[in-house]
């Protein structure tokens, strides 16, 4: 039973039978924007999009959490870990379920884990939905992704364009998921030829390529270049493409009192902001938008490959898409196979 189709007609009945167990976010438009909100129908569903605004990152990494709560120097109260019923995220595209499991490298490594990160991934399960119709600014398969790209999902769904969406488990747990209702169907050899066309025609459409191979040795070469005193022109310091990003993870620890006792909260914070990496001296190494840029390209392309082998980066075109001033980091790319490095 690992591919099956369920009738679109049908899809609301099977997820009213999940909800008896599970919490469900699914993509929602409100105020014009399409973002995860927790559902209680299927009719609240938005299924026209391309992708959310933000990511599901912050299901797993809050904007901002209070991690625990003290009263003169002893914890009073440690922040919940663990969720209060196992949620499922449906319709999330390939690409930002790919980019958990990037942030799995930095949660959840061998050296580290981050109990509050790691307990809501363990709770989650993910229903990804494929991207049949990428946008322009979309670069996945040069990161080694695509629109039918299966990393970190437990079920697949594709919409054939008809009334039906063909569902495919990835994982035991997205097998059982299906296996708890009456409404799939068996797939017909006239299924799997509309998939493959689908999927081909979804492939087709990402015009956009960039050369990932050999940058990490490149930046290497070009860290001291006058390239950077270029690139950094236009950017105003926002931080939205850091902010909107599926990977980026830099975050800030401050302890603010509440009535009388204290709590230590942890929120998202930028490589592009100026106080990033401003020391108590007063002293501040990433002293311009230059240096932050820098940061920001070779944290993506170089130190996370260095460190993970993978690039810190899934194509999601986020970035590309709401930048104020246009930069496009597709372009940065382009320009820095093309830099030629330093003389030594």
């Amino acid at each position: 039973m690992k591919e099956k189709i369920i009738r679109k007609p049908q899809l609301g009945t099977w997820l009213e039978g999940l909800r008896k167990e599970y919490e469900i976010w699914a993509p929602v438009k409100k105020n014009g924007l399409v973002l995860f909100h927790p559902i209680e129908s299927a009719k609240e569903i938005h299924f026209d999009f391309s992708n959310t605004k933000k990511t599901a990152k912050d299901l797993f990494f809050p904007q901002s959490e209070v991690l625990f709560s003290f009263r003169g120097g002893e914890i009073e109260k440690e922040a919940d870990m663990v969720l209060e019923k196992p949620r499922i995220i449906l319709a999330i595209r390939p690409c930002d379920a790919k980019s958990l499991a990037l942030l799995d490298k930095v949660f959840d490594s061998e050296d580290y884990q981050d109990p509050y990160y790691v307990e809501r991934r363990k709770g989650t399960l993910l229903l990804g939905m494929a991207c049949t119709h990428p946008q322009t600014s979309c670069f996945c398969t040069s990161m080694r992704s695509g629109p039918f790209e299966k990393t970190s999902l437990d079920l697949l769904m594709v919409d054939l364009g008809d009334d039906k969406y063909l569902v495919e488990a990835v994982t035991q747990a997205g097998k059982d998921l299906m296996g708890k209702d009456g409404s799939f169907e068996d797939v017909q050899e006239k299924d799997r030829e509309r998939l493959a066309k689908v999927k081909k025609q979804a492939e087709e459409k990402i015009k956009s390529k960039v050369v990932i191979e050999g940058l990490e040795e490149k930046l290497d070469k070009i860290f001291d270049s006058p390239f950077w005193d270029r690139v950094h022109q236009r950017c105003l310091g926002c931080a939205i493409c850091t902010y909107l990003c599926s990977t980026c993870h830099c975050f800030a620890l401050l302890d603010e009192g509440v009535n009388s006792r204290e709590q230590r909260v942890r929120s998202w914070d930028s490589c592009m902001f100026p106080d990033f990496t401003l020391e108590a001296s007063g002293h501040n190494p990433r002293i311009s938008n230059r240096e932050r840029m820098r940061q920001r390209v070779m944290h993506k392309f170089n130190y996370f490959v260095k460190n993970f082998g993978e690039t810190a980066c899934v194509g999601c075109g986020r970035c590309i898409q709401n930048c104020p001033v246009n930069i496009d980091i597709r372009e940065i790319i382009e320009e820095i196979e093309n830099e030629q490095p330093l003389p030594s």
